[in-house]
């Protein structure tokens, strides 16, 4: 057999929110009551209890807007309170190896460089063009 589990309390600020919502949303439903009943009538009222009636409804909206707003707050609150959790230790990767380019390969501009216009002779004697 499993034990069920207790829900956790809903924090101070989302229960709030919820009050606030069923507040909202029982006005809105008396709001509808004294429409109804002032249209039946005949009433002065029910021009009154119309617009109470409209501001009682984009209320409540706007109470569970804020209920689901305080929740992710309140979630993510709860996320960012876990103690962080130690990250296993992982060497270096070595670098690859590159190869060094050869003198007089490429000059400083990444383009080849020109032939030098006096070339050396076999024993190190420099040799002039005639």
């Amino acid at each position: 057999m499993s034990v069920p589990r207790r829900r956790r309390r809903l924090p101070d600020e989302v229960r709030a929110a919820a009050v606030r919502a069923v507040l909202s949303f029982s006005f809105t439903l008396v709001g509808v009551v004294v429409a109804t009943l002032a249209s039946y009538a005949g009433s002065w009222l029910l021009t009154p209890a119309l617009m109470a009636m409209g501001l009682g409804v984009f209320g409540t909206a706007w109470c569970l807007l804020e209920i689901l707003i305080s929740r992710q707050v309140a979630a993510q609150r709860l996320r960012a309170q876990a103690p962080p959790r130690p990250q296993p230790y992982r060497a270096p990767e070595p670098l690859a190896p590159r190869p060094l380019p050869r003198p007089g390969q490429f000059g400083q501009s990444g383009q080849p460089s020109q032939p030098p216009t006096r070339s050396q002779a076999p024993g190190g004697r420099q040799q002039t063009a005639r």
